[in-house]
């Protein structure tokens, strides 16, 4: 049977003198005997374990880990489990490091949009980046529940041209007005407007916001803390209490 030195597992597993030693030292690897000069000598067996570690640790898995592991009688089970959590957390991170790059690609975005760049500039677009996906929510919320109206509206004008019928399209108008008043109500007490100026969040007045004019991302009001009448940007102001 093959017998290994410590410079030889080292060679073969891709790793150091010293972690084979290191090794050693934990007991996680303990050598099978030892030569008339003192030296560590390896088996096959041993050779398959160093092995073992070498890929749990590149995997991450801590040193303690790994010796609780080797230590376990149902060896391959308790590994095929922990290999499967490691796989979800590794998951996880890569999804992590995904926002994070989609964030950096939205601040380099929005800073090119920028005629100047200052700090406050950075902080209402952290500000907006960290509220993203509530204010994308309710924006659905917006868009999926006005469907239904839509194609109510629009079936009742076909109907009123092909039949005649007239009333179906009064009692669309009625309830449209009904749903527009409620569903502006939920959003703007769930919205607010960075000043461009100040830089302050601030909620304008339901009068102000339902009438301003507006895009998509943005809406002239007038800014409770610096009077600053202009286009702000529009962000996530908290769940209405």
């Amino acid at each position: 049977m093959s017998k290994y030195t410590t410079g030889e597992m080292a060679r073969l597993c891709g790793v150091t003198v010293r972690t084979v030693q290191y090794y050693d030292t934990r007991g996680i690897l303990i050598p099978s005997e030892l030569s008339e000069g003192g030296r560590r000598l390896y088996s096959e067996d041993d050779l398959k374990r160093m092995k073992i570690v070498c890929f749990l640790r590149e995997l991450g898995l801590p040193i303690g880990v790994i010796s609780q592991i080797l230590s376990e009688d149902e060896l391959e089970s308790t590994i095929s489990l922990l290999l499967e959590q490691q796989e979800l957390k590794l998951r996880a991170e890569i999804n992590e490091s995904q926002r994070k790059v989609e964030g950096l690609k939205t601040l380099k975005h929005e800073l090119k949009s920028l005629d100047t760049f200052t700090v406050e500039s950075i902080g209402d677009i952290a500000d907006l980046m960290k509220n993203k996906n509530k204010l994308k929510k309710i924006h659905t919320i917006f868009l999926v529940t006005g469907i239904p109206f839509a194609i109510a509206q629009f079936t009742s004008i076909i109907l009123w041209i092909v039949t005649g019928i007239w009333w179906p399209f009064v009692c669309y108008i009625l309830v449209s007005l009904l749903y527009a008043a409620l569903i502006s109500k939920y959003y703007f007490k769930r919205v607010a407007y960075i000043c461009p100026k100040c830089h302050n969040v601030f909620k304008p007045t339901f009068k102000e916001a339902f009438f301003a004019r507006h895009t998509p991302n943005t809406r002239k009001l007038t800014c409770t803390c610096c009077n600053h009448h202009g286009f702000c940007v529009e962000t996530y102001g908290g769940d209405a209490k």
